[in-house]
């Protein structure tokens, strides 16, 4: 096992920005680093299992325990393999009322998965989410960085097309 965990890297640029994250916090505070490290890591290797979670731990000099918690907390980090492409639908109170969860069993039966489920082209999955804080704007998803609101079926079929023909369309690069 530890073998696996030693073949776990980043690229030579892609250390260097962690490097630079790590740096913009005092010495002896690299924790504080955490949740920016999470994100570039599950960029480069697509989602958090425990050996990328243990390789950020010895990064930052902190118990991997530590990473778990944080990985396993937030709804933005993966900690299985996921499709390309993550719809995250808003389902607390405001979107819920203003359509959310019709939208998320939309999307669910359109790509003929549940909450959580990755289709079996590795493309799409699908998470119900809480609160992504566009409330005005229901009801709402988040897919990669980018915010689609005020979702009818017409508009979820569109963006399940737009990105079945560029799937790395909702990802930042690093």
């Amino acid at each position: 096992m530890e073998a696996a965990q030693d073949q776990i890297q980043f690229p030579p640029e892609v250390l260097a920005e962690v490097n630079r994250v790590i740096q913009l916090f005092p010495e002896g505070k690299q924790k504080s680093a955490l949740l920016r490290v999470l994100h570039i890591a599950q960029a480069h290797f697509g989602w958090l299992d425990v050996p990328v979670m243990d390789y950020i731990s010895r990064l930052l000099h902190i118990q991997p325990i530590e990473v778990y918690e944080v990985a396993t907390f937030y709804s933005m980090y993966d900690t299985k393999k996921v499709g390309k492409v993550k719809f995250e639908v808003c389902r607390t109170g405001p979107c819920a009322i203003e359509g959310g969860e019709r939208i998320l069993a939309y999307i669910e039966n359109k790509l003929g998965i549940k909450d959580g489920e990755t289709t079996a082209d590795g493309i799409f999955i699908v998470k119900g989410v809480e609160c992504l804080g566009a409330c005005g704007y229901a009801p709402m998803l988040q897919c990669g960085e980018t915010f689609h609101e005020h979702l009818t079926e017409e508009k979820v079929d569109a963006l399940i097309e737009e990105y079945r023909k560029n799937p790395k369309a909702n990802y930042m690069g690093m």
